[in-house]
């Protein structure tokens, strides 16, 4: 009987070890991101914003995906 309550024992330490580790990763995945798109980025962007020709941060494909407008943040304004 000693053995299967030690069976018993490390199954619950072992759930327990588990619910904690699981708790940590969706904790620690729910952050703010690191760059907002609020935020300026580059010494250009707030000229950019003031007359109101701002790139949008993402662009989205035909399939609904984003990416990051490069392209568009990284033009000329005339």
């Amino acid at each position: 009987m000693s053995r299967r309550s030690a069976i018993k024992t490390t199954i619950r330490v072992c759930a327990v070890s588990l619910a904690c580790l699981g708790t940590a990763v969706v904790i620690s995945g729910c952050q703010r991101t690191a760059l907002r798109p609020a935020d300026s980025r580059s010494q250009f962007d707030q000229y950019d914003h003031a007359r109101n020709q701002r790139a949008e941060p993402f662009t989205e494909d035909e399939f609904g995906k984003r990416t990051p407008n490069l392209r568009g943040r990284l033009i000329v304004h005339d």
